[in-house]
């Protein structure tokens, strides 16, 4: 195992797409920002402003982003979709193209368009073989956004963002992605994926806490949200506390109202440096080698592989089912003798890390082999 990470030994971690672990680097970031709290107060108030700045910088790399300006730091996915989709000016009529099976934070927002006259219309991925066409084909003259996850939650399946963009460019249609589930675990091109939008919660596979998300708008795009939350934070002349005449800020900052979550901006520059320092080409070859030892495990146990098998299909997350056993049982058993997974889709969730030890993964399937006994 990665030094970083200092997991009960006893504990097979393979649920990095729900809550990630902290790495040491971390744990160390946010004690010394709460000892000096403590015993200095806000002194260091400026040099946190900096931490936060190095966040920015380290989120924009991640995704290809020109300036650490563009990004906009907010509590969390949900959050940062509903700035965007309740920002847009919508016509009655209009319609956003999505996937039925998304992770709700990607559903409901859209369905919540409806009394302003937006459908939203999905698509079944159980009934598609090209989700890309597919999704293309469910598009027409009302069309003003797809919004899709860049990886599903469920079965791990990985979208061709890049075939997806270059449509709804050509098109003039709006693509909004969920990053969630690849951010951290494989690398992002926002020039080859055209996004207008991108967001991710920092806590999966980015290694952080809870409550903080990055929100990318296209520069050309931010202008055309209207603002629902307002503050002291959100204004371009940020710190002139006594002015009264005010515009929001050109950058992303605008759809930041209010004070930063200082503390966890500590941890998740911290995990994110982490992940610069070894390299996103290698953090992903290293996800692939686990991944691709899983589906082995799997397969030589004849269970059901859930998940695509394509290479190009596929990010961090396994699902299989057990033929003629409750996933729900097993999920139940498995957690309780430390197996940490999911149960998503009808099925059994592992998804391990760049650091996860390939032992990690041959002890989980024995487990259970012992509870199939």
């Amino acid at each position: 195992m990665c030094d970083e990470f200092q997991l009960d030994p006893g504990l097979c971690h393979l649920n990095h797409a729900a809550v990630a672990p902290w790495p040491r680097r971390a744990l160390v970031a946010v004690t010394g920002f709460a000892e000096e709290n403590v015993r200095q107060g806000s002194l260091g108030y400026p040099a946190w402003l900096a931490v936060e700045q190095r966040l920015r910088a380290r989120l924009a790399w991640l995704i290809g982003a020109e300036q650490p300006s563009d990004i906009a730091l907010v509590k969390n996915t949900s959050e940062a979709l509903s700035v965007i989709a309740h920002g847009l000016h919508w016509t009655p009529g209009d319609s956003v193209v999505g996937i039925a099976q998304e992770f709700p934070s990607n559903r409901l927002v859209w369905e919540s368009l409806a009394d302003q006259g937006v459908t939203w219309r999905a698509l079944d991925l159980d009934d598609s073989s090209d989700p890309e066409a597919d999704l293309i084909a469910l598009c027409d003259d009302s069309t003003r956004m797809i919004a899709v996850s860049w990886v599903q939650y469920a079965s791990g399946l990985r979208l061709d963002l890049e075939r997806l963009g270059a449509w709804c460019r050509a098109h003039d249609i709006l693509l909004c992605v969920d990053a969630i589930q690849g951010l951290g675990a494989l690398p992002f091109d926002l020039k080859r994926f055209q996004a207008d939008f991108v967001v991710a919660d920092g806590h999966k596979w980015m290694l952080g806490p809870e409550g903080l998300a990055l929100l990318y708008v296209r520069p050309e795009r931010r202008e055309r949200l209207r603002l629902h939350q307002f503050g002291w934070h959100m204004v371009e002349e940020v710190g002139d506390f006594e002015r009264t005449d005010w515009t929001p800020a050109r950058d992303a900052r605008r759809f930041e109202c209010g004070s930063p979550n200082l503390l966890g901006a500590h941890a998740l520059e911290a995990s994110l440096s982490l992940l610069a320092e070894i390299g996103m080409d290698e953090v992903w070859r290293r996800v692939q080698a686990r991944t691709d030892h899983l589906i082995a495990l799997i397969d030589a146990r004849g269970f059901e592989l859930l998940t695509p098998r394509a290479p190009e299909r596929r990010a961090g997350i396994i699902s299989f089912r057990v033929p003629g056993e409750s996933s729900s049982r097993l999920h139940q058993a498995l957690l309780a003798r430390r197996v940490l997974c999911a149960q998503r889709g009808g099925g059994i969730r592992f998804s391990p890390h760049f650091y996860t030890p390939l032992e990690t993964l041959e002890r989980a399937m024995r487990i259970l082999d012992t509870i199939l006994e």
